[in-house]
């Protein structure tokens, strides 16, 4: 297994630097990991440092409730991210709370050395799904206080099928979890690790976050002009032929607001070439004629998780492809949630949990999609109870965070 994983590690860059000759964000990945070792030298913060990684922009979602907390309880601290991906190096990079971000080298012994022998974290917290062997075992071998937190288990993962496996091996490298639900760590205790927290999902304290001050937005204010809105957050284009028959269905009385997971200007003309209704793209609204158009595309990032709140329903992109988005930013402003039907979505209790209350739905397709919107348009005490148990379930669940941080002291050196 150990040989199959070294393999991969070492193919995974060559494949890349062949996908990076034809897609941007391969390009992206390639570009932002060359001297990196100089660049962390020259950008380290100095001081004591305290080091997140992120697989990308929904993993530092979760971290970021925990390095407000610590910000504010250890300021002698400085805060160092580092990200798999370059959607999550690019949306952060200019955020406050970081005083150091980097790409993560890709894992093997040296690199994992180095890394460690120059930012010299006095912690290290790995968030949710990311598990890299040569990082964890280094950072054990210098005695460096690991802690996995927001992780999620499920009993088909390698981690439970074979007792030495180098899977396993890495799990034994953490100090402590904090995982989101009692499964995981009932699984992670029927192996023999004690050391664990059952805390929830910091994400529900983040859109509870994002939801006491959220950006007001004008154009959308105007574009909804008192009318129904649904809001298509982080669509694909597979999320888009589901989508494009309710948006062109002139019967349907629905505004929308479009908000594709890349804004690229290629990509927006490419959603907006099935688009046969009246659109306008954010970057061209004119607040005195918005509100005469059925669709906004948004071609802008960072504003997403405040759209919601113009919107009385939600579809939620990438169960179809990558893997579902965020469908709490929706759920937090009590508005029911639709997303594709993919195996895939049973890796996220959320929208499991939600899905069985009734807060969330499935579709697998247009037509799946355009009578959930039928139903909702027609029968507004639906609608209402949705909305409730969307938004009571994200409220629920709130308070990871603070379960976190009442353990988290002890492995800080103040």
């Amino acid at each position: 297994m150990k040989l199959f994983y070294d393999l991969s590690m070492r193919t995974f860059p060559v494949f890349l630097q062949i996908a990076a000759l034809f897609h941007h964000k391969a390009k992206l990945m390639i570009n932002g990991r060359k001297n990196w070792e100089k660049d962390l030298s020259a950008r380290h913060p100095g001081g004591k440092i305290i080091w997140f990684h992120c697989a990308s922009v929904g993993e530092f979602e979760q971290a970021r409730p925990v390095i407000e907390s610590i910000k504010i309880s250890y300021p002698g601290y400085k805060i160092a991210v580092s990200f798999f991906s370059p959607s999550g190096y690019h949306a952060a990079k200019n955020n406050d709370l970081i005083d150091l971000i980097t790409y993560l080298p890709f894992d093997n012994r040296k690199n994992a050395r180095k890394f460690i022998e120059i930012l010299k974290p006095e912690l290290a917290v790995f968030i949710k799904y990311e598990f890299w062997y040569y990082f964890l075992t280094e950072l054990k071998k210098h005695g460096i206080t690991t802690l996995s937190v927001s992780s999620i288990f499920r009993e088909d993962q390698q981690f439970f099928k074979k007792k030495e496996n180098i899977f396993r091996k890495m799990l034994m490298n953490f100090d402590h979890f904090f995982v989101q639900d009692q499964t995981s760590g009932d699984l992670l205790r029927g192996i023999g690790i004690e050391n664990v927290t059952i805390s929830g999902d910091t994400r529900f304290d983040r859109v509870m976050e994002i939801l006491q001050a959220p950006l007001d937005i004008p154009i959308a204010e105007q574009f909804k002009n008192g009318q129904k809105v649904m809001v298509a957050g982080s669509s694909w284009p597979e999320d888009m032929e589901v989508i494009y028959p309710a948006i062109n269905d002139q019967q349907i009385n629905l505004k929308f607001i479009v908000a594709p997971h890349e804004v690229e200007p290629a990509k927006i003309r490419h959603l907006c070439s099935g688009i046969r209704s009246e659109y306008v793209l954010f970057s061209k609204a004119d607040p005195k004629t918005v509100s005469n158009y059925r669709v906004l595309v948004i071609d802008n990032i960072g504003m997403l998780s405040s759209l919601y709140r113009y919107g009385e329903m939600a579809y939620i992109g990438g169960a179809f492809g990558d893997g579902l988005h965020n469908i709490l930013e929706p759920a937090v402003y009590g508005i029911p949630v639709i997303f594709g039907k993919d195996k895939s979505n049973r890796k996220f209790r959320e929208a499991i949990d939600l899905v069985n209350l009734g807060g969330a739905f499935e579709v697998e397709n247009s037509r799946d999609f355009m009578g959930i919107l039928q139903k909702f348009l027609k029968d507004e005490e639906a609608l209402n109870k949705a909305s409730q148990i969307a938004g009571g379930y994200v409220e629920s669940n709130a308070g990871a965070t603070n379960r976190i941080m009442e353990k988290l002291h002890k492995f800080i050196r103040g």
